[in-house]
């Protein structure tokens, strides 16, 4: 038993992990599930009751910024992967992509009142393939342009009254329209030019927690000083110049993707301390994020099911003060789950299917030498 938990520990806790990575992946599924179970109110800086709102929208957009470091590690990392290499870790992630896009859309259908983020997540994992064989510089650079143009086609798409049609809310269900893949892109790409980058370093760490939380700060105090001004909070502009969580407006795209590089850094920085085994709990969740997003809303379905007899009502289900238990459960039950058996079940089972569906090609064996 103590070799089975130390060959565990070794995959959770192994010189070929990134622990801060698995940290910030841990705080993006607890903030979620805070931005889904809590009553949160507005930010106020001079009410500390109010900072937990830093959760809503933060939160996902950490998620999927995750996930294009994800993307980059599996496809070479500092080297991308070329050739049959990257041809066979392209239609790994296509398989993958198929995979939370199914799971996504059975999550929905049990009728948890969130927007569901796999959808988007599959879509954002298709469009990833083009970009596989860029180094840093050059998705940085169509990041930060998808960051600053898309915002502005975003409002338009945003209020088109296909979406207010039956037809049109079953499409946004569909592609996780909460989450729109054509400005969400953006944080992928960041996440993956993170991955092309040296993540050990300490230099690097403080650099990307400067810049982030640089960036952050500067589009914060932008984002109240224009909020006073009532030229601001009408119209076109007011939907493309605002930092309001979810709305995708170019002041939430800039500077929540500049806090979840700032996040990422700082789990970084805080895993090469003693503290690294503090956060164990939280990094077993953001080892087998896939399992732990979809356990939450599959236990949230079954309690709200049991409780109250339907499983979309938010408010009634908010009343029974579920955050806590929830996260609890889910915490403990992913590091027990990390320790005596290994990785997540969901994480396992999609990577199997990927490499059923892509195989690696079959080695020639190579005839013994005569002479």
């Amino acid at each position: 038993m103590t070799s089975w938990v130390r060959s565990r520990w070794a995959r959770l806790d192994g010189p070929g992990r990134l622990a801060g990575l698995d940290l910030a992946r841990g705080l993006a599924v607890v903030g979620m599930l805070a931005a889904h179970l809590l009553s949160i109110e507005p930010w106020d800086s001079a009410r500390p009751e109010t900072w937990v709102d830093i959760v809503n929208g933060r939160s996902s957009i950490l998620f999927a910024t995750l996930a294009g470091v994800s993307i980059a590690l599996v496809t070479g990392g500092r080297t991308p992967l070329r050739g049959g290499a990257r041809a066979r870790a392209s239609g790994r992630l296509a398989v993958r992509a198929g995979v939370l896009w199914v799971l996504g859309l059975l999550l929905a259908a049990t009728g948890v009142p969130v927007y569901v983020i796999l959808p988007a997540y599959a879509i954002l994992f298709l469009l990833s393939l083009p970009f596989l064989g860029l180094r840093a510089p050059a998705l940085i650079g169509i990041a930060v342009v998808v960051a600053v143009v898309m915002p502005f086609v975003q409002a338009w798409l945003d209020a088109l009254p296909f979406w207010e049609t039956p037809l049109g809310e079953s499409v946004a269900v569909t592609v996780g329209w909460a989450y729109p893949f054509p400005t969400w892109i953006a944080f992928l790409l960041v996440g993956m030019a993170l991955g092309r980058i040296d993540l050990r370093s300490l230099s690097v760490q403080g650099a990307m927690l400067a810049a982030g939380a640089g960036v952050a700060t500067v589009v914060s105090a932008l984002a109240v000083t224009t909020g006073a001004d009532p030229t601001f909070e009408r119209g076109y502009l007011a939907s493309v110049w605002t930092a309001e969580a979810h709305s995708t407006g170019l002041l939430e795209v800039v500077g929540s993707g500049a806090f979840a590089v700032a996040v990422i850094a700082g789990c970084l920085l805080l895993c090469r301390t003693p503290l690294r085994w503090v956060a164990v709990p939280l990094r077993a969740v953001g080892a087998m994020p896939l399992t732990a997003y979809s356990a939450q809303l599959i236990v949230w379905a079954i309690w709200a099911g049991s409780v109250l007899g339907e499983t979309g009502a938010l408010t009634a289900f908010r009343e029974l003060e579920p955050f806590w238990p929830l996260t609890l459960g889910l915490v403990i039950g992913c590091t027990l789950w990390a320790l005596f058996v290994g990785r997540g079940p969901l994480e396992a089972a999609t990577d199997r299917a990927a490499r059923w569906t892509v195989r690696d090609p079959e080695r020639t064996p190579v005839a013994p030498s005569v002479g």
